[in-house]
């Protein structure tokens, strides 16, 4: 999230929306960030979904972490780096999801609304992942945040990233016991629900 903010070509969704908040309300990026993931839990509870200690971890990790990041890391000024930089922190954003949600400890709160939508939907997890980020891209625009090319290609494409990743990171399940990360994309690959079904 920092190093795309430090690649200057424009921020993913979900931070355009956090910037459009911080330019109507006086707190820093990190704090916005770590108070729309708390709303965004509000979401959950008609998909049935249940927070677990990588979702308490999303919440209160992410937002001081780019606060950090972003007071250490200077913003480049040479395109030849710029655009590199852009591309690495969508790749890592994309391994990163793969990652905390192929453990099993609860994904984050953007990334549950995620999985919840896939489960309850039946849809792809990329369908889902980019429907998600349009809307909230579009919501942050109206609220002044600053879309770029980084934009349209973090929204176009962290849903096939994230698919990519939760299949190559996906921990096989115990025998007799189903997994609940599954990112195929068809009917037969849906997330079971809690009934097995």
């Amino acid at each position: 999230m920092a190093l795309q903010l430090r690649a200057t070509l424009g921020l993913d969704p979900w931070d355009v929306l956090n910037q459009g908040i911080t330019k109507r309300v006086p707190l820093s990026f990190g704090t916005v960030t770590m108070i729309v993931g708390a709303a965004v839990l509000l979401l959950w509870i008609p998909l049935r979904q249940r927070p677990g200690l990588g979702t308490v971890s999303n919440v209160l990790v992410v937002g001081p972490a780019a606060d950090v990041t972003l007071w250490l890391v200077p913003a480049p000024e040479a395109l030849a780096v710029r655009i590199p930089l852009l591309v690495f922190s969508i790749v890592l954003c994309g391994a990163a999801t793969g990652l905390y949600i192929s453990a099993r400890f609860g994904p984050g709160p953007r990334d549950g609304l995620m999985t919840g939508l896939h489960r309850r939907t039946g849809r792809s997890i990329r369908l889902v992942r980019t429907g998600i980020e349009v809307t909230v891209l579009v919501t942050g625009y109206f609220l002044g945040g600053s879309v770029g090319a980084g934009t349209v290609l973090f929204a176009l494409t962290i849903g096939p990233l994230s698919q990519f990743f939760l299949r190559l990171f996906a921990i096989p399940a115990a025998p007799g016991e189903r997994s609940e990360v599954v990112a195929r994309g068809g009917a037969e690959d849906r997330i079971p629900d809690r009934t097995g079904t």
